[in-house]
């Protein structure tokens, strides 16, 4: 791949990222407007939103290793393979 390619490729996904972290925001921020309303359904025009109110039991991970031998962990861990890319800002003085 050309190196002036892969810039292009690099710079638009940060380009897009940043776009989608300001949407995100703005999602966030509806989301919390829709909740605010409380339980129900609120009416919009292409659709509803409703709102449901719930516990949720959470399993907590940390006391379970604790409690159990590392063995045990091992035998009922999965693995597989993935892939990471992760972007650092250049230095200015090699840009």
């Amino acid at each position: 791949m050309a190196k002036s390619n892969t810039a292009t490729i690099i710079d638009h996904w940060v380009s897009l990222k940043a776009q989608i972290a300001k949407l995100e925001e703005q999602e966030a921020a509806l989301r919390g407007d829709i909740v605010a309303m409380g339980a129900g359904r609120h009416a919009g025009t292409l659709m509803d939103a409703v709102v449901s109110e719930y516990d949720r039991s959470t399993l907590d991970m940390e006391a379970v290793r604790e409690k159990l031998t590392p063995q045990f962990i091992r035998a009922h861990t999965t693995t597989k393979p993935v892939s990471s890319v992760r972007l650092s800002a250049k230095d200015a003085r090699r840009a």
